[in-house]
Formats: structure tokens, C-alpha cells, sequence
């Protein structure tokens, strides 16, 4: 795993993402080590001198050899290292081909950012795309084939619930001081939401939206309340899904979203393996598939945006159209602004960092940003921080361009610049898809109706949001900034 696969949010230098084999890690070379965590044995040091036969002190290591994983890394601030070596083995394209092969009922739910870039690569639609990978995954043995953008919608939902109530308590005429502070901050972004607990602390976190994304809101739908549909127990179920981002692979470890059926009952993960683009790529050329020509299958419409002419639907923005549908879903609840035409995001710094706003009588009532890249998410926090950030809402994506131009997406063709590659995704996202009310969608009517109850309800808050907690700094990456 090579460090530039991802975000560059998590690469940035004083994160001290990425150190040398050299430098202290937090976590203990002994298996039976009763060592704080905190401990600045060289671990990292003595893994590379195990693998080269030397110890980092001159003598043969006699310990046993340790992997480090991607829960290691994501628990402190101390590293996450580029060698392939010590990846997280339940991330691999292996281990998904794996448990197929053990008979596991594997379930696979696919972003509409990595079908776009399939699109893109093979000249197809993202709905022939769609129908294709339905056919290339049940032929692997997968049971079901499902649909993030489903699961968007029901994040939207939350996350506009959520917006108005802040609003509302920051607006509210009584003494007591809002713990739902504004601006809200989009959470979908793995790779933002890892610099926030790293970096800022827990003078950022409150602003970040609770509300899981997309992944993790399909993974706790599959695990709590599909599985029952089917007929079949949360740890029977292998959920793996296709993301365009590295990142989403450390947002699958979070322990944040693990939980137990029963208090003594085994450990169950919401999404147990996340491949990316250019793997699931990687998975075809493997296959020897000839996907251009490849049938077309019908598609599984439990968790799917596929209305009944047989077109997907989905909102607007490459990105989750977080600040789309919540401006239009809060000028209309609070402001009795009905917006029925596309917004208009203005450029104000460049074209990574575009704002809207509402007027109402001539004072401006909502202004929202999108604010992709590092270099406008510093801009952002240092504002926010200093108490003069003029918006209500901003959506935040480490990647410049936004999820459509991921780490794990398929890389340009020969002759081929990434700019130009860009506006044919950002053209291709929304190919025959028709834009839709995340709250008309039948699909998320249903799980409400039947499951969660209302947006915001007790169940809602259980299994659709999360929480976000400061890392505190090793003293080795202390020093090390210092």
C-alpha cells in the first residue's frame, strides 16, 4: 500500500501520517506486553529489521512478529505506514474473494463515484455499468448487489433533521448555550474526520455532523435490520463495499462501529472489507472478464434507487450533494423558500471552495459553502476557530474535486490529464440519472415506516449516527512537531 493512495488530508506533514521505519510507534512489540499504549517502543523499527533479518539494535529479534493494523494507526497519532506488508489484512481483494469461498452470504454495496469512474474507463453508463457488476458478482457467488446512493438519501434525511435543530437552538431566544454549535460540518469524508480527531481536537469536533455516511449508514441498515429480511444471523453476512477513497478503509475499522447482538455475543462489523475502484478494476482483469461485453443482469432493488421505468435516481453533487439538499430542505422548513432550480454555488477562492446563499428581504439568512482540498479545509478551521466563519453549513471533502476524484479511483489512460478526466466524471455521475427528493424515496419510506420510526427518533440515533473523539498526541509525535 503505497502512501499516496490516500487522501492527501492524511499524507499533510505535520500529521505525521507517514515516518520512517526508525521512529517510534505508540503500540508494543510484545504480544504480552502489559505496556501502556503510549509506550514509544520502536516497533515499526524492529518490524522492518525482523523483515530484513537485523535487529535495529545489531542482534536477531527474538520476539514473535507483529502485524500492525489499520485500528493500530487509526487509535493514535503516530503513524500510518506505507508498506504493503502491514496493510489490514481484511482490506485485501483476497480476503473478499475468500469468504465467497467460504460460503458466506456476501453482500457488496457500490458507490455511484466508483461506478461513474467504471463508466468512464469502459465507455458505458453508469446503469449498464451497474447491471454489469451485478452479473460479474453473482457469478463469484455474491448474494445481493446494492445501491450507497440508497443509503445517502437516508443519511440526508438525518443530516437535515439534524441541521434544522441546531439551527433552532442556536436561534433560540432562551439562556441556555447551544451544545449543537453552527457551522455544521458534513462527516462523510473519512479522511477529514481522521485530521479533525488527530489535529484539531475536540474544539473542531462538536460542529461535525453525527450522522454515519453513506458506508457505514448501509452497513448498520444490512447488519440490523436486512439481515433479518433474509433471514439470516448479522455475523453470517460478509459486507464489503466499493468506494472511491482509501480513506473509507479506515473508516470501516473505527470501533465506533462495531457492536454486539448480545452483551457476550461475538464482535459484528457494519462493513467488513471495503475495495476500492481500481481493485474491484483489478478484480475484472483477474477474472479474464470481458466487462464491455459482459450480460447486463436485473438489479437487486432492496437498497436500490431504481425507480419503476427502470432509471436510477439520486441527487445532485458529485460528492453526496450534502449542501444541496440540506440548503433546499432548510429554506423551505425555515424560510418557506421553496427551490425548485439548481442552486448556484459561487467561486469565491477557487474552484475547490464555492459558497450559496439565501436572501430573504435583502439579509442573507443561509450561506453554505462546499469546501474541497486541505488548503480550504485550514482556511475553513482557522476561521471557525476564531469565531468569524460566516457559514451555516459546510461540506467538507479532503480531495480536491471532491469523492469523484478519490485515491482509489481508476487512473487516467495514456495521454489522458487528470483535469480532463475529472469533467468526464463529473458529466458521467449524472448520466440518465434523475434527480430526486432523498425524502420521496420510497425505498427510505419503507425502512422509516418499518424500522426507525421518524428522522432523529431514539433507533434513528442509535444506528444512523456516531460520535467523534480527539486522539491524543504520542510523545513521539509530539516531539516530532515540536
Amino acid at each position: 500500500m503505497s502512501s499516496e493512495k490516500f487522501s492527501a488530508t492524511l499524507r499533510i506533514g505535520d500529521l505525521n501520517d507517514y515516518i520512517a521505519p526508525s521512529q517510534g510507534c505508540v503500540v508494543s512489540l510484545k504480544a504480552n506486553s502489559n505496556a501502556p499504549t503510549s509506550s514509544s517502543s520502536s516497533r515499526l523499527h524492529k518490524f522492518y529489521a525482523e523483515k530484513s533479518g537485523k535487529a535495529a539494535i545489531g542482534k536477531p529479534v527474538e520476539t514473535e512478529p507483529v502485524k500492525i493494523s489499520l485500528k493500530d494507526c487509526l487509535a493514535c497519532s503516530g503513524c500510518i505506514t506505507s508498506a504493503e506488508t502491514v496493510m489490514l489484512e481484511k482490506q485485501s481483494l483476497d480476503e473478499f474473494l475468500s469468504n465467497i469461498n467460504k460460503g458466506k452470504a456476501v453482500i457488496v454495496s457500490v458507490s455511484p463515484q466508483s461506478r461513474a469512474s467504471l463508466a468512464v474507463h469502459f465507455g458505458l453508463s453508469p446503469l449498464q455499468v451497474f447491471k454489469k457488476l451485478t452479473t460479474l458478482f453473482k457469478s463469484l457467488g455474491v448474494k445481493a448487489i446494492f445501491d450507497t446512493s440508497c443509503s445517502r438519501d437516508l443519511t440526508l434525511i438525518e443530516s437535515c433533521n439534524e441541521f434544522i435543530s441546531r439551527y433552532k437552538q442556536c436561534h433560540s431566544t432562551t439562556d441556555e448555550k447551544s451544545n449543537l454549535p453552527l457551522p455544521m460540518i458534513s462527516s462523510a469524508c473519512p479522511g477529514w474526520i481522521c485530521y479533525a480527531e488527530k489535529t484539531l481536537g475536540s474544539y473542531i469536533l462538536p460542529y461535525i455532523s453525527s450522522v454515519k455516511s453513506p458506508q457505514q449508514t448501509i452497513g448498520a441498515v444490512i447488519k440490523n435490520h436486512i439481515c433479518q429480511m433474509l433471514s439470516l444471523r448479522p455475523e453470517d453476512v460478509y459486507h464489503a463495499t466499493v468506494m472511491p477513497c482509501y480513506d473509507k478503509k479506515l473508516e470501516a475499522v473505527r470501533d465506533d462501529f462495531v457492536f454486539q447482538v448480545e452483551p457476550q455475543g461475538e464482535k459484528i462489523t457494519e462493513v467488513d472489507s471495503v475495495l476500492t475502484t481500481g481493485e474491484l478494476l483489478d478484480l475484472i482483469q483477474l477474472k479474464s472478464v470481458d466487462f464491455e461485453n459482459l450480460e447486463e443482469s436485473p438489479l437487486d432493488k432492496l437498497l436500490m434507487n431504481l425507480d419503476e421505468s427502470g432509471h436510477l435516481y439520486g441527487v445532485h453533487g458529485s460528492s453526496g450533494g450534502y449542501a444541496d439538499t440540506i440548503f433546499r430542505y432548510a429554506a423551505k422548513i425555515l424560510f418557506g423558500k421553496e427551490i425548485v432550480r439548481p442552486l448556484n454555488f459561487k467561486t469565491i477562492r477557487n474552484s475547490d471552495f464555492r459558497e450559496v446563499t439565501l436572501e430573504v428581504e435583502g439579509e442573507a439568512v443561509l450561506k453554505f459553502a462546499l469546501c474541497y482540498g486541505f488548503r480550504n479545509l485550514q482556511n475553513v478551521v482557522r476561521k471557525i476557530k476564531a469565531g468569524k466563519c460566516e457559514h451555516q453549513f459546510l461540506e467538507i471533502m479532503a480531495c480536491p474535486s471532491g469523492c469523484l476524484n478519490g485515491g482509489g479511483q481508476i487512473k487516467p489512460k495514456p495521454g489522458e490529464s487528470a483535469k480532463d478526466l475529472i469533467e468526464s466524471l463529473e458529466s458521467k455521475y449524472m448520466e440518465n440519472v434523475i434527480v430526486a427528493d432523498p425524502f420521496e424515496n420510497p425505498v427510505i419510506r419503507g425502512l422509516y415506516a418499518e424500522w426507525l420510526d421518524h428522522p432523529g427518533s431514539e433507533k434513528a440515533k442509535k444506528h444512523m449516527h456516531t460520535q467523534y473523539h480527539p486522539v491524543e498526541k504520542s510523545i513521539t509525535s509530539q516531539l516530532q512537531n515540536w
